[in-house]
């Protein structure tokens, strides 16, 4: 599982560089001073841990809530392993079948953005950021027009939970 993990982690890299992540905002999105173009349908959130320690505490209120985790991909180490040079970048993948699948009968596709993701990493000015798809744009994305409950339960969830992990 673990050559799984740092493949997808260098497959990305390969894939996207080491290049700066930009994000922008959603419904649920979150003030702050982030570099952040609006509109993307990501929301960010400035923290005061490091990267690890912002995925760790994520992990924690997570788990709380009964949430899954299925894996946690380290990407500055994938990068690392192939030569690379990336500040420090960890993305957790995690979810809730009971909300997750009755998404995907709406349609199928939307499997192809969850489970859920948060991506925390590191600017170059060494600002940690907490970076997740909002549900709402993730649903529009894939047309889901049946699900409307599901969708704002899940963004206020995500809202909820990284304003706890990015917490000081």
């Amino acid at each position: 599982m673990k050559k799984i993990i740092a493949g997808v982690a260098i497959i990305s890299v390969a894939l996207f560089g080491a290049s700066q992540v930009q994000a922008g905002s959603d419904h649920h999105s979150h003030k702050s001073e982030s570099p952040v173009y609006p509109n993307h349908g990501m929301a960010t959130l400035k923290s005061p841990h490091s990267v690890t320690k912002t995925l760790d505490r994520l992990e924690v209120v997570l788990k709380k809530k009964g949430i899954t985790i299925f894996a946690r991909v380290n990407h500055s180490a994938g990068a690392e392993n192939v030569g690379i040079p990336l500040r420090p970048t960890e993305l957790l993948i995690f979810g809730n079948p009971k909300l997750a699948s009755p998404l995907m009968v709406s349609n199928q596709t939307i499997g192809l953005d969850l489970p859920l993701k948060a991506l925390a990493w590191k600017d170059e000015k060494g600002q940690v950021w907490l970076t997740y798809n909002a549900p709402g744009h993730v649903a529009r994305r894939h047309k889901v027009k049946d699900q409307k409950n599901i969708v704002e339960k899940m963004a206020t969830a995500l809202d909820k939970l990284t304003k706890a992990a990015t917490k000081p």
